[in-house]
């Protein structure tokens, strides 16, 4: 099982989400964030001059998958969420050992289906 933890923009969670449904994913955490990267919070819209760093509002979602899964999940992100321009995010993959729902035991993949 991989988790894919996407940071985005805030206006990207719709397509995110119908990215994730459409490949059948049971389930999402999202949370809002506040963040900044080789942009250091600079949009050109904003007019901003100087060197300081401003954090930007950003979400974060994250989702567990089975592997074989992940290169067209990452795939339909990359096509919903990106714009090519500064801002857009990171997506990050990792290794989950295990998992657990609670209300049941279940564990493995029997628990994020």
């Amino acid at each position: 099982m991989k988790k894919i933890e996407v940071v985005t923009r805030p206006e990207k969670l719709v397509g995110l989400k119908e990215v994730l449904a459409g490949h059948n994913c049971q389930g999402m955490t999202v949370t809002s964030v506040m963040g900044c990267g080789r942009q250091k919070g600079y949009l050109p819209e904003m007019n901003f001059t100087g060197d300081d760093i401003n954090l930007l509002p950003k979400i974060m979602a994250f989702v567990v998958v089975e592997d074989d899964q992940i290169e067209d999940i990452l795939a339909d992100i990359a096509t919903a969420v990106g714009t090519g321009k500064n801002g857009d995010g990171k997506v990050f993959v990792t290794d989950v050992l295990d998992v657990m729902r609670i209300r049941t035991n279940e564990r493995g993949v029997d628990a994020i289906k």
